[in-house]
């Protein structure tokens, strides 16, 4: 029987940052657009708050669908990392698919107060492909997470729709700051899934788990991890058309050092899973030092 502390790391909680960097960013953006009819900046806190919600609802879920997935077709078995409720035999795979849905329900709540209370109808097609993308993700019967797919999922979804997802939110339009910002998030969420599949190349080329890093080999994910990071940082630069001083939040970006250099340096197994925390943590402290450039 899991305990609640099983429960709790079986939600993948070093994951958050790649659902709260995306928010932080896209309502940074909609602050740097001026209402210029009521001259103010166009955040509101309310919807970025529900935007929070959806998308660490989502995050939580398909951390635990994929627990779930990978678990009863036998390819957590063998991998090092976080607590897998299912391969590890400590929670029944039937709770751990409910507590995948129930998230998924809870996203898709606040996703509907927040495309009601904000008008933007467009989210709501958008946002029930989403739950449906992560759950199809490692679940059904052809996955595209095992036909290395999982990167443009995460960059689609973590980056592109879940940015400009809470700029549109809140100000009705989609501008080029949030443009280059969705980019760089998706490029940084990207990453951590990158790290991740490297590390588990091993496992998931005996369990058929055809991963990207499966397909592209050891020496070619390590450069894709590291182009993700040179393209977060060029979208950064970029911003600094709009405000001179949006590229300082690539300090934010020098926190994966550590990772970066295991990744670049050849480490394996766990000595990749600083990696992994570090990009995310770098993530989010990325989007934190954009909002002070872009806001004022």
């Amino acid at each position: 029987m899991a305990s609640l502390s099983d429960w709790v790391a079986g939600a993948r909680p070093r994951t958050l940052p790649a659902a709260i960097a995306p928010v932080i960013v896209g309502t940074a953006a909609a602050a740097a657009h001026l209402d210029l009819e009521e001259e103010k900046p166009g955040a509101v806190l309310g919807f970025a708050l529900l935007a929070l919600l959806v998308s660490c609802c989502l995050q939580i879920g398909v951390n635990y669908a994929n627990d779930y997935s990978d678990g009863i077709r036998g390819t957590d078995e063998e991998r090092v990392g976080p607590v897998r409720l299912v391969g590890q035999g400590l929670a029944d795979p039937a709770n751990v698919k409910t507590m995948a849905f129930s998230f998924f329900g809870l996203g898709g709540f606040f996703g509907f107060a927040l495309v009601a209370l904000s008008a933007a109808w467009i989210l709501l097609p958008i946002g029930a492909l989403a739950i449906l993308a992560a759950w199809r993700y490692t679940g059904g019967d052809n996955p595209y997470g095992y036909r290395g797919l999982g990167e443009v999922y995460v960059f689609i979804f973590f980056g592109l729709v879940a940015t400009l997802g809470t700029l549109y939110a809140q100000i009705g339009t989609i501008t080029l700051v949030g443009v280059l910002g969705a980019i760089a998030v998706g490029s940084l969420a990207s990453a951590i899934l990158v790290a991740n599949n490297l590390r588990d190349i091993p496992s998931d080329s005996v369990t058929g788990k055809t991963t990207l890093a499966v397909r592209l080999g050891d020496a070619r994910t390590r450069r894709l991890y590291l182009a993700l990071f040179a393209v977060a940082a060029v979208c950064t630069l970029l911003m600094a058309i709009w405000q001179i001083w949006a590229p300082v939040a690539i300090l934010g970006l020098l926190m994966a050092w550590p990772g970066i250099k295991a990744v670049k340096d050849g480490a394996t197994g766990r000595a990749l899973i600083p990696a992994l925390a570090l990009t995310g943590l770098a993530e989010l402290l990325w989007a934190v030092l954009l909002i002070v450039p872009l806001a004022v």
